[in-house]
């Protein structure tokens, strides 16, 4: 990111290597407590990811739609830590009107058709794999939700490399969740890899918007 041109920056340089070193000590924390099962470097740790990396994107003259889903990122953040029913509910709310902030990010920029219909029939199998292990009030809700994310994992790809990396890794994030939702058999430390590939996808995500953002206007929006 240091590419960025010096005009784009609404900080000085110093302070935005410091929001990203935060961001990235954040992370470490995180995961870190997680392998440890130190629940409380957890608990204090994630709601600190997404607030700093979106100080960093504002730092970089961030679009309010990258800014907006980073921030809705951070409320499905929070309210996950709750074990409670609406909690979830609500957390994948806030989720699902972050995708429609990067769908809008996105715009109409063209896309593979080809990856599109892989994008398609993975989410095709994906539900229809998941469907009888899942609670019957959230079946809907998931499967329109997965629907929603897979738009904005095919629909990323659109901004680059990075970008359709980070959309293809939130994607495998959020699918690891509903496999635990389901109660299929799951990898040591679940939570560990949920965080580690929707960290490293928020990361990328923004990375990839920004690079795209300034390699076509040089503009802040």
């Amino acid at each position: 990111m240091s590419a960025v041109p010096a005009a784009a920056r609404t900080v000085p340089a110093t302070a935005s290597r410091a929001l990203l070193a935060a961001f990235g000590l954040a992370a470490a924390v995180d995961l870190g407590s997680l392998l440890a099962g130190a629940d409380l470097g957890h608990q204090i740790a994630k709601p600190l990811l997404m607030p700093l990396l979106a100080a960093y994107a504002v730092a970089h003259g961030a679009p309010r739609p990258l800014t907006a889903a980073l921030l809705l990122g951070w409320g499905g953040d929070v309210l996950l830590l709750s074990d409670a029913d609406w909690a979830f509910l609500a957390g994948m709310g806030s989720f699902a009107a972050g995708h429609v902030c990067y769908l809008v990010l996105f715009g109409r920029r063209r896309t593979s058709p080809a990856l599109g219909a892989l994008y398609a029939a993975a989410l095709a199998g994906t539900v229809v794999l998941l469907w009888p292990g899942l609670p019957a009030d959230l079946r809907i809700p998931v499967a329109g939700y997965s629907l929603l994310l897979t738009a904005m994992a095919h629909r990323a790809g659109a901004l680059g490399l990075p970008a359709g990396l980070g959309g293809a890794l939130f994607l495998l994030s959020d699918t690891l969740i509903a496999t635990g939702v389901a109660e299929w058999p799951q990898l040591p430390v679940p939570d560990f890899w949920v965080m580690l590939t929707y960290v490293a996808a928020q990361y990328l995500l923004t990375a990839g918007a920004l690079r795209a953002m300034y390699g076509e206007r040089r503009t802040t929006v």
